[in-house]
């Protein structure tokens, strides 16, 4: 399981369109060339870093054996291990739980 944070807003463009191609906050997957995901480890710390302002946070949760398109583990800039990045849009098939996250976050 992948995990990916999202606002409810964008999250429901999703839903219209048919698959998930927000790459991180603000931006999509035609400008980045991926989407950001995390592990259950990592998530946490992505919405406390980005999202803490955000009120209306959801969290995907992605079963990536569901995925057509390449999931890889790549290193961002200096953090302490690699981030699962999804190269190709998210069928919505493959979000197999969409979580509510209560703020405040911090």
């Amino acid at each position: 399981m992948i995990y990916h944070l999202t606002e409810t807003s964008r999250w429901q463009q999703s839903i219209a369109a048919g698959e998930h191609t927000e790459s991180t906050r603000g931006l999509e997957l035609s400008e980045v060339g991926f989407i950001h995901c995390s592990t259950e480890a990592q998530w946490p710390v992505v919405r406390d870093r980005f999202y803490v302002d955000v009120i209306d946070l959801l969290l995907l949760h992605i079963d990536q054996t569901r995925l057509t398109v390449p999931v890889r583990f790549e290193q961002i800039d200096d953090a302490p291990e690699a981030f699962p990045h999804v190269y190709g849009p998210i069928p919505l098939d493959a979000i197999v739980e969409v979580e509510e996250l209560s703020p405040p976050y911090r």
